[in-house]
């Protein structure tokens, strides 16, 4: 395969900024993590709010994915209506979303997960209504402090579903979202703590009569170990696919970055910088500064929201294209309205973004 310096040369994208992905590398992310799950005997369901992208869904579905997870009521919509078969909601979901999720269940199964009885009582009423089943899921909190029920509460809530016409207790949810970016010894040791702490969980359920049928989480960071250790039986990694600056400083993962953001030398007046038409809205500043790819040397720094700056302009010129790897790919997609997948001829293929704006 071609460097990646003579990747991003042949890519010329029609507009700037823009998100250009390489297939090859993708492709090559995708299969990975398929083939450790598979190996492992794992479920993978991709997790869909990184891309927000039911192209790039479908591919995963056709690659050997379950399905997709999401965050939002209307993810979830722009999902189905792509043509996705099945979908976990992994956040709460507000009073109002419920019926709209049941609504779907009428096209794919659905899911969603729980973590209280007033959830589960509009989650009944909507499916009743609405004449369909959703698959639920505990959502158990394994620390973040975010969402989630205590473990222990785990088997009184997952019995009470049973309670419930329309409703199927499909298992349980615990997603580690404070491991994912640990530095690789850490991760390792808060790993090994917590898959012990879930089997306690899943022992404690089974023993009330109420095993879980999937245990679904883990992520992109700690997916290796998860597979490893054999307590979840679906894992819902993301970013693997197209990677980040964050994710790549971990320096352990197997995955290479396959997601650019190409942007345009407006002004080049300054003798220590130049300037692209990439700033806060085209590059998200949750997490660590974006890193200029090519020209290789120099570094990145957003000067506003249309702008930022490239230091040392390293001999760019007015009008030529600058390459950066976003620090944190979920946020920084959700800029965009579409990603352009080049092959390695820089043959470019528009992607929408389509799960971006909807409301929910």
């Amino acid at each position: 395969m071609q460097s990646t310096a003579e990747f991003l040369a042949r890519a010329n994208p029609p507009i700037t900024p823009a998100l250009v992905v390489r297939r090859a590398v993708m492709e090559a992310n995708l299969a990975a993590m398929q083939d450790g799950c598979d190996a492992r005997g794992v479920r993978l369901r991709a997790h869909g709010k990184m891309h927000k992208c039911s192209t790039l869904g479908q591919l995963q579905v056709e690659m050997g994915a379950v399905g997709l997870c999401c965050q939002t009521v209307g993810e979830a919509e722009a999902f189905v209506a792509g043509g996705i078969p099945d979908v976990l909601v992994t956040a709460p979901v507000p009073p109002w979303g419920w019926p709209r999720l049941a609504a779907l269940a009428s096209h794919a199964k659905m899911g969603a997960v729980i973590d209280s009885t007033a959830q589960m009582a509009n989650a009944f009423v909507a499916a009743r209504d609405a004449g369909v089943v959703l698959d639920i899921y505990v959502d158990i909190d394994p620390g973040m402090g975010r969402a989630g029920v205590k473990p222990e509460a785990a088997p009184v809530l997952a019995a009470a579903i049973g309670m419930f016409p329309n409703l199927n207790y499909a298992g349980i949810q615990a997603y580690c979202g404070h491991f994912q970016h640990l530095l690789p010894d850490e991760r390792d040791v808060a790993n090994e703590k917590w898959s012990g702490h879930l089997r306690a969980v899943i022992t404690s359920l089974t023993a009330a009569g109420v095993p879980p049928a999937i245990v679904t989480g883990g992520g992109t960071g700690t997916a290796d170990l998860d597979l490893a250790h054999g307590v979840y039986t679906e894992l819902q990694a993301g970013s693997y696919a197209l990677m980040d600056v964050e994710y790549g400083d971990l320096g352990d993962l197997p995955f290479q970055p396959a997601l650019f953001l190409a942007a345009s030398v407006v002004s080049a007046n300054h003798a220590g910088h130049v300037t692209c038409d990439a700033g806060h809205k085209a590059l998200h500043p949750n997490g660590p500064v974006s890193r200029v790819v090519m020209p290789a040397g120099s570094r990145y720094h957003p000067a506003g929201d249309e702008h930022g700056a490239i230091i040392p302009p390293g001999g760019v010129e007015e009008g030529a294209l600058v390459w950066l790897q976003p620090g944190h790919v979920d946020p920084t997609i959700a800029l965009h309205d579409a990603l352009f997948v080049a092959d390695e001829d820089g043959t470019l293929e528009r992607w929408p973004i389509d799960a971006r704006r909807v409301s929910g």
